[in-house]
């Protein structure tokens, strides 16, 4: 089975884990951690299954048809570049669940940080497995979503918060600019497939929306990859607990955009628009981010801006748009996943253990962590790009092409290429010197000792890969880097080598510059930090950012303050003006005139009637409204009305759903009311009324005219298209039920998820509440004490098999004949809230042992599973099939497959129906015990 559905298993592992991750911590706090890393482990063994695929050249593509309409996909893509992404998200992922197991504390929630960590791992695993691009974007901006809850993840620091909704505005906004790119990408190539897209390159770059696509999608890449200008976003997530940062600077998150690029390289790059938005991007961004770091005195603050540095040097690479510029930006991403993800693994240990990240604070911790020293000191060689450590081959090649491919940069490139080179060698350098060296321990919060040896073992792990992948790179890392490479550009492998000595050579000098400059610079650090001081530090990107947010908030509070007056008729008043302006304004656009020549039907004296009876039931409603029961009975009438108005004209399904609805409304409403006054004060004056009763005049007088100019021209339906195909198609003759479970099926699933959250939400606010039961009515008689009247409950016990019945008929039926899920649901959720109130809850509920949220998220369940059956036997998403069974004594008779699905929606709507109101009627009940605990406490005194 993992073998043709293999891909879409290893994305959506980790979302299946996460809820029972988070589960589990309620039993026992490791539990979630075990549970997160044996489902790391499961999606890798999976990935393993399709491992020598990509090495032999070959492209997996699993892919169902979802909505076929929008040309969206589940489509998943398995080559060189998704191996080495997701390698890289699975390993490092899996070394970070270890190493957090030590790191968050007894007083955080285990639980909630493995869930969110393992839904962060699937929405990165789904955006590099992605074939179809449409889906890439969800996953996109599931990873913002994802992020925003790791990096607040201590909700009580405002910091942390902060950081977050920077995050998550940034990104996400460039998640929607990107959107727009990718849906005119789609309209360009006729398809949203990466296989399409990738084999007509020519075709987008010629096409005159090139450009605004380009911008759009590197509007989306910037902003997640955190390139200048959308930068400083990077910094402000450090709040996030350090497992996190180092997951997210290393192999996931920031590395989105760059994979992104790498993905999309064959399609977008080559042009000059190209070349000058991300080579100059990039540029900026490495500069910048390699100053900065220098300055920062939170440990994670230099790494923060160290990989934005990096980042930038990456995207620099990718937009010289040269195969060999390719090749050493892939290698440069395995590289700096490794070194990265150890050194802020390294920034946690010492946070952990000696109880603070100020370098100002830190020195001569080599005497007390010697192990930890060592792996840093390794680590931040390899950053620095120290010979015989994987930083130092990706780094030569970054020279060498800065040399030679920068054609558009000339002479500046390298130069601006070593100065950053001189900034990474002193900020590295100071990572070093200033925590483990630079004189004794100073008066720390903690008494600096080594961590736990787990803790230790990912960081051992990342740090020999950087002197392994150093030394012998082309036994290790070449095999992985071609294959990723060629994914990437579509092309045959270009030459190039993995030697670790290329001879006297510029590369080689631009680093013996780069080593020399940062040994200089950090020697004079000290004027370095006070020039810094005085000049640059007042410089925060936050300070327009916050600007642009506050003033996007005060134009919003002007615009509402306009309009709202703290008054719903004036609200109501803007509403139907504008709406009456538009409509009369669109039906007398042109030369054609107000009112159409079509045909009205006959008139009939019990249409009219009816009608008599609607509008006087609703001036009633109106008038009365004070009078709440007299309200509620005139209400109801209207809804009577409006059931015979859909069986005249032929639409039995709306009438038996209206009827349904109108009787579990008014029973939600009696139980409601019951804690309402009985009536209501006059608030509103004379002229307020009059006033009012002009504008409800003058706006049904502008409705009706504006129906009248609908009704009155011919117009097409898309009924027709159901008509035919009803039976065809879906195997149904009841054209409504067909189209809820099979033609709209996904609308009615997602309708069915939205009543099944309001069931659920319904039932958590009413949990636990308490309120004053009334004694007395509005005349002051007392309520009457008989709660269970023999007579009802004689009756209803008898009526419920036979209401039952009736809802298993309409169920049954309702494929071919008026009927379905949802109306057999209300009926059979009125049978059972029938019970509850006549016998009481405790009686029913000992009779009918069953909970309501099981109910619901078996419906759930089963009406999901319908449609992902259709997909794994390679349909779409909730496509019904159905045949003919033919049964002794029965006969003949069809059996669909939407009859699951209907099941789905009959559970759920008994489920959240029965759970609604018999919450109403618990509250009751316990508002009754206290008032009558209160009457007598007041007896006693």
């Amino acid at each position: 089975m993992s073998e043709t559905i293999g891909l879409p298993i290893i994305v959506l592992l980790p979302f299946i884990a996460a809820p029972f991750v988070a589960y589990l911590a309620k039993y026992n706090r490791l539990a979630s951690a075990w549970g997160a890393g044996v489902s790391t482990i499961l999606s890798f063994l999976v990935l393993l299954q399709y491992i020598k695929l990509p090495f032999d050249g070959i492209t997996t593509i699993q892919s169902w048809v979802w909505i076929e309409s929008l040309g969206l996909d589940f489509a998943f893509r398995l080559d060189g570049l998704g191996l080495l992404f997701a390698c890289l998200i699975l390993g490092i992922g899996l070394l970070v669940i270890i190493y957090a197991r030590y790191y968050i504390s007894e007083k955080d929630c285990m639980g909630r940080f493995y869930s969110y960590l393992l839904l962060f791992m699937g929405s990165m695993l789904g955006i590099v497995l992605s074939e179809n691009i449409l889906q890439l974007v969800v996953f996109w901006e599931l990873t913002s979503l994802s992020s925003f809850l790791l990096i607040s993840y201590w909700q009580h620091k405002a910091e942390g918060r902060d950081g977050a909704k920077m995050a998550l505005t940034i990104t996400g906004a460039g998640g929607l600019a990107m959107l727009g790119g990718v849906l005119m990408l789609g309209h360009i190539v006729g398809s949203y497939n990466l296989t399409d897209i990738l084999a007509n390159a020519e075709l987008i770059k010629s096409h005159e929306l090139y450009t605004p696509i380009i911008f759009l999608i590197l509007l989306g890449v910037f902003t997640k990859s955190a390139q200048f200008p959308f930068h400083f976003w990077l910094p402000h997530a450090m709040s996030a607990p350090t497992p996190v940062s180092a997951y997210l600077h290393s192999a996931t998150m920031v590395k989105a955009g760059i994979f992104l690029l790498a993905r999309l390289y064959p399609s977008l790059s080559g042009t000059t628009e190209w070349v000058l938005i991300v080579g100059i991007g990039g540029l900026l961004t490495l500069l910048i981010g390699a100053f900065s770091a220098m300055f920062k005195h939170d440990i994670k603050g230099l790494l923060a801006y160290s990989t934005i540095s990096h980042l930038g040097l990456i995207t620099f690479l990718f937009g010289l748009s040269t195969p060999l510029a390719t090749v050493a930006a892939i290698f440069h991403i395995i590289n700096h996943a490794t070194f990265k993800a150890s050194l802020f693994m390294v920034a946690g240990i010492i946070d952990h253990e000696a109880g603070t990240r100020d370098m100002r604070k830190l020195s001569g911790l080599w005497a007390y962590m010697p192990h930890t020293a060592t792996l840093a000191m390794v680590a931040a060689s390899a950053m620095a790009g120290v010979p015989l450590l994987n930083g130092f081959l990706s780094k030569e090649m970054f020279f060498e092409r800065a040399l030679k491919d920068a054609e558009l940069f000339n002479i500046i490139t390298p130069l601006l290429a070593i100065l950053a080179a001189i900034f990474s060698v002193a900020y590295s350098l100071r990572f070093i010197h200033d925590i483990f060296f630079n004189g004794k321990l100073k008066d720390l919060p903690k008494q600096p000792h080594e961590p736990p040896i787990f803790m230790k073992i990912p960081v051992d792990l990342l740090v020999i890969t950087c002197l392994v992948v150093g030394s012998i790179p082309a036994f290790t890392i070449a095999p992985l880097l071609a294959t990723a490479v060629m994914g990437s550009l579509q092309t045959p492998l270009p030459e190039y080598s993995l030697a670790i000595w290329h001879g006297f050579n510029a590369p080689l000098i631009m680093s013996i510059l780069a080593f020399l400059g940062g040994i200089f610079l950090y020697s004079k650090r000290e004027k370095s930090y006070l020039l810094y001081e005085k000049y640059v530090a007042r410089i925060d990107a936050r300070v327009p950012f916050d600007g642009t947010i506050n003033f996007i908030f005060s134009f919003a509070s002007k615009v509402t303050s306009f309009f709202d007056k703290n008054s719903l008729q004036s609200m109501i008043s803007w509403f139907l003006v504008a709406s009456l302006f538009v409509g009369f304004f669109g039906f007398n656009y042109g030369d054609s005139s107000l009112l159409g020549n079509r045909e009205f039907l006959s008139i009939d004296w019990v249409s009219i009637v009816a009608v008599c009876i609607l509008i006087v039931s609703t001036f009633v409603t109106a008038i009365y409204h004070h009078k709440k029961l007299l309200a509620l009975i005139s209400i109801g009438v209207v809804g009577l009305i409006v059931s015979l108005i859909f069986i005249k004209f032929s639409a039995p399904d709306l009438a038996l759903t209206q009827l349904s609805v109108e009787v579990v409304t008014i029973i939600l409403i009696l139980l409601a009311l019951y804690y309402l006054p009985q009536t209501t004060p006059k608030e509103s004056s004379n002229t307020r009324i009059n006033k009012d009763l002009i504008i409800s005049i003058l706006a049904a007088m502008g409705v009706f005219v504006l129906a009248l100019a609908v009704l009155s021209r011919e117009y097409t339906t898309i009924g027709n298209f159901f008509l035919e195909n009803s039976v065809s198609g879906g195997g149904g003759t009841n054209v409504v039920n067909v189209i809820l479970v099979d033609f709209r099926g996904f609308d009615t699933l997602g309708e069915i998820t939205v009543l099944a959250i309001a069931g659920l939400g319904i039932f958590s606010m009413l949990q636990g509440l308490k309120l004053y039961a009334p004694k007395y009515d509005d005349r002051g008689f007392a309520w009457s004490t008989d709660m269970h009247p023999p007579m009802m409950q004689t009756v209803t016990r008898l009526v419920l098999p036979l209401m039952l019945m009736v809802a298993v008929y309409i169920f049954l039926r309702g494929h071919n004949l008026p009927g379905g899920g949802f109306i057999a649901g209300l009926i059979a959720a009125v049978a059972l809230i029938v019970q509850y109130l006549a016998n009481g809850i405790d009686w029913t509920k000992a009779r009918l042992r069953f909970e309501k949220e099981t109910l619901i998220s078996f419906g759930l369940l089963i009406a999901t599973l319908t449609g992902l059956v259709s997909m794994v036997i390679d349909y779409p998403f909730l496509t019904t099939t159905f045949t003919h069974v033919h049964w002794p004594i029965v006969g003949e008779f069809e059996l669909a497959s939407a009859i699951a699905f209907d099941l789905g929606v009959f559970l759920v709507v008994v489920g959240s129906t029965v759970l609604i109101l018999l919450q109403l009627g618990k509250l009751s009940k316990e508002s009754h015990l206290q008032s009558e605990e209160n009457s007598n406490k007041e007896g006693e005194n």
